[in-house]
């Protein structure tokens, strides 16, 4: 057995500092945009073994051994719904569906902010209700590509836009791991993420669209982005504080969707703003594509059909596959969990992060057929045939797709190999406890912790695991209470969905951008950072200042 040690140097300010070396590599190499992503995600996965053996005194065999399992883990499931996203993408424009679903898109609105908000947020909130994991920025961020937004601003954007829906993503999981490891009723949980989120619920429309536009082009729009946000928001708070929290992002975003077509109808904005480009954005401008000009003339009832029936197809396969029942099933069917040897239940966490030493878990779950990617290959699949596409083209056009998606598989799986070797050494609880010793200012700061575990780990769900139990215990020595902050560390963590490496790349695959990783870094970090602090600043609040501790459940 190796316990793990959290003050290698006896010096919590050098202890943190080395704990944050791989993670700061990391992001360094990646924003200087002179080193390739996969190159940067290598460097700072040897760093990370160095650090974990030589300063933490991990066991070299141990952290290998974490690397690898780290590795195969990003490939299975993350990597794997990146792959088969790509593929169905890909198929719906050789069958030249693709463009037809952009002629009924601009069938709804030919305008670019009214577009982002659509698709952006409402079409990528339900794909993140239904199975998460990288999908919606996924699907979000081919479509907006194919509709002639520049690369820049089809991959920053819909990083930005899924943010709100994190929290409940794929049925509810981030709140399920939570309830977890920290013992708290998950309704509770749920709901108390939904006295939170809400606000920003309503911001981050706004927030996308001046990203995008700038300050006067997303005035100019106000009454739609206020809809949009009102009928997300509203319906979240309801849901997650009335119903349940599995199905938050499912029902809101398909209200939200509604909502805003159904006022589009009514309402247009009186000068349609044409341009696919971030404003005022060099870079972006000089290496988007122009956009074709929409074909203006209406669909049939049976090109729109044709149109949406992959994504029709999708959303139920999603559904399907998001389901507790379904799962359950498909892992009686099939389910392959090898525990790693000389690794599972071979290191144990330490007191303060739990409160005794308990084992880490080092298993590699091969659910095969529960996949979400699997779940999205077989859309795809069924899609495929459907529109007319012989088995022998599906197979080429995948051996394609495997070739597209290569380097970007390489570095989610070493950046996965990052965060699960950092998980089982303890460098990402040594920076957690750094979080944990601010004081009275600890609600600002462990929403900021939140925020940290989703840009270490690529998830929401893994960051509630790790995190969890240190919240609810260090606002219990401080007299906080525990479901405040173990809700803060979720609806803070969402706000690092944008620049967590494995999104970025996913974006930067989804959009046909590679090797620009950098770029989409650089833009969308500093709206990360303003945002959880939005967040941070709520929770203090709600820990502080009446009437917001009234908001606080018990």
């Amino acid at each position: 057995m190796w316990n793990q040690v959290y003050n290698p140097f006896n010096n919590t300010v050098l202890s943190t500092l080395a704990a944050a070396v791989p993670v700061v590599t990391l992001l360094v190499l990646i924003a200087s945009g002179k080193v390739k992503a996969h190159i940067a995600a290598i460097i700072a996965l040897i760093a990370a073994n160095l650090i974990a053996i030589f300063a933490f005194t991990m066991p070299a065999n141990m952290s290998i051994r974490a690397s690898v399992l780290g590795i195969v883990a990003g490939f299975f499931p993350i990597g794997w719904i990146v792959l088969n996203v790509i593929y169905l993408y890909r198929v719906t424009v050789a069958t030249g569906r693709f463009e037809l679903l952009q002629r009924a898109i601009g069938g709804v609105t030919e305008d670019r902010r009214l577009q982002l908000l659509l698709i952006a947020f409402s079409f990528g909130a339900f794909f993140e209700g239904a199975s998460g994991f990288g999908t919606p920025v996924a699907v979000t961020g081919a479509v907006l590509i194919g509709l002639g937004f520049s690369p820049l601003a089809a991959s920053g954007l819909s990083l930005i836009a899924n943010t709100a829906p994190v929290a409940y993503g794929a049925l509810g999981t981030p709140i399920q791991g939570l309830a977890s490891v920290t013992g708290i009723d998950p309704y509770i949980l749920g709901a108390m993420v939904g006295r939170q989120l809400p606000v920003f619920s309503l911001i981050v429309p706004f927030w996308v669209i001046w990203a995008f536009a700038g300050w006067k082009g997303m005035k100019d729009i106000w009454p739609a982005i206020l809809v949009t946000g009102v009928s997300f928001a509203v319906p979240q708070f309801v849901i997650s504080n009335y119903i349940n929290p599995w199905i938050v992002d499912i029902g809101a975003s398909l209200i939200s969707m509604g909502a805003l077509i159904l006022f589009l109808k009514v309402w247009q904005p009186r000068q349609l703003w044409l341009s696919a480009a971030l404003r005022g954005n060099d870079e972006s401008l000089a290496t988007m594509t122009p956009a074709k000009p929409f074909d203006r003339t209406p669909l049939s009832q049976a090109q729109l059909w044709s149109a949406l029936l992959p994504w029709i197809i999708v959303c139920i396969v999603m559904l399907i596959w998001g389901s507790g029942e379904f799962k359950s099933w498909a892992n009686k069917l099939f389910v392959w969990n090898y525990q790693v040897p000389e690794l599972h239940h071979m290191i144990n966490k330490m007191p303060p992060v739990s409160p005794k030493a308990t084992p880490e878990s080092a298993v590699f779950g091969f659910t095969y057929l529960s996949f979400t990617g699997t779940g999205m290959l077989i859309a795809a699949i069924i899609s495929g045939l459907l529109m007319g596409f012989s088995p022998l083209k599906m197979v080429a056009e995948y051996g394609r797709t495997l070739k597209v998606c290569a380097v970007s598989l390489i570095t989610i799986s070493a950046m996965l190999g990052i965060g699960t070797l950092t998980r089982l050494s303890g460098l990402d609880a040594t920076l957690g406890l750094a979080f944990a010793a601010t004081g009275v200012l600890y609600p600002f700061f462990g929403t900021l912790l939140g925020w940290l575990g989703v840009a270490l780990t690529g998830s929401d769900t893994a960051s509630n695991i790790l995190f969890g139990n240190l919240q609810k215990i260090t606002s219990q020595q401080l007299g906080l209470p525990s479901v405040l902050m173990a809700a803060a560390n979720s609806s803070g963590g969402v706000m690092g969905k944008m620049i967590d490496a494995q999104s970025i790349v996913v974006a930067s695959t989804a959009t046909n951008w590679y090797g620009h990783e950098g770029s989409i870094l650089r833009f969308v970090f500093k709206h990360s950072i303003t945002l959880a602090c939005l967040v941070g600043v709520l929770v203090m609040l709600q820990a502080y200042v009446h009437p917001f501790t009234s908001m606080v459940l018990k």
